[in-house]
């Protein structure tokens, strides 16, 4: 895969679990989650993942776009030192937004385009194999927190527009329609946190 065929994820959550991605960078493999395809259709297919930890910052934030922002930025200081060995971590895939079951879709007073609001949002970084047991420790300023998925089945879509305010909801709900019509419908888990998750 080429940089530039790279498109955006949409997750529903199947079982216990969160959202993930996969993606290959230029001509090198950059590590990501492991995961073994459990069932494949022309606009979706469902990933099974093994356990995984992941730093995460928490966002409150009433734009996707925002949260995805100011999440990200928290998320490249650690990697880039702000931890308390001060120590440079090596980039992974993906970096994922969780949107909260609240969010919802609002226009404003001055009827600007829709736009996505979010009670509060989680910004994710896939942590390295060998730091999957032993993160590095955030400084506390940066309001982080090391997080542990247990294995997992997610359901996800690609989509080629950018991830926007604008798009984010609508994306979700073509993924939630092909689920509708598919054997795995009615299989969401009700135990997660989150709506859904863009990559």
């Amino acid at each position: 895969m080429d940089i530039s065929s790279l498109s955006h994820i949409c997750y529903i959550i199947i079982d216990e679990a969160e959202n993930i991605l996969v993606i290959l960078g230029l001509c090198k493999a950059i590590e990501s989650p492991q995961y073994a395809e459990v069932h494949a259709e022309p606009d979706f297919e469902v990933r099974l993942y093994v356990n995984s930890t992941w730093m995460s910052a928490p966002v409150n934030e009433l734009s996707f776009e925002k949260a995805t922002l100011f999440g990200f930025n928290r998320l490249f200081q650690y990697i880039q030192g702000a931890n308390l060995n001060y120590s440079r971590i090596a980039v992974t895939v993906p970096v994922m937004t969780s949107i909260v079951p609240g969010a919802r879709p609002f226009r404003s007073s001055d009827h600007q385009p829709m736009k996505h609001q979010a009670d509060q949002a989680e910004v994710w970084f896939y942590l390295l194999v060998k730091h999957q047991t032993n993160p590095s420790i955030p400084l506390d300023e940066l309001h982080l927190k090391p997080y542990t998925w247990d294995s997992h089945c997610i359901a996800m879509r690609k989509f080629s527009r950018y991830a926007k305010d604008e798009n984010i909801a609508e994306e979700a709900k073509r993924l939630a329609d092909s689920l509708s019509r598919s054997p795995w419908a009615n299989l969401s888990s009700t135990e997660s946190n989150y709506s859904y998750s863009i990559a």
